[in-house]
């Protein structure tokens, strides 16, 4: 994993993600799963082109079910998109790179 891609848990969610001043994706994934893998070099290229300007980072919810549970995550990879600690929008699925591209340019600049 990329220094630009922060790993969350249930220490620094909160922190990290609801009090951020910054809009954040969330990735969230599992060792076991091959759609989040094939998404995940995908999220290190984004959070080098969006380094500043929105954080990027996973939570592996086999290690923190109680946080996708939170969010009612049912199927992963789920993508979730968070600004001033509230969810603007949710990607289920593994979509292509300009889809993530436009969906998180309406968030920074909506």
């Amino acid at each position: 994993m990329s220094e630009s891609v922060v790993e969350f848990s249930d220490k620094n969610f909160d922190q990290e993600v609801i009090q951020s001043t910054t809009p954040v994706l969330v990735d969230l994934w599992a060792a076991w799963c091959s759609p989040c893998r094939m998404i995940a070099p995908v999220i290190e290229e984004l959070a080098g082109t969006y380094q500043g300007r929105m954080k990027m980072g996973k939570l592996n919810v086999d290690d923190y079910p109680q946080l996708a549970a939170r969010f009612r995550v049912m199927n992963i990879p789920t993508l979730l998109l968070m600004k001033q600690g509230q969810e603007v929008d949710r990607i289920v699925g593994v979509l292509p790179k300009d889809e993530l591209v436009r969906r998180i340019d309406k968030v920074l600049t909506g």
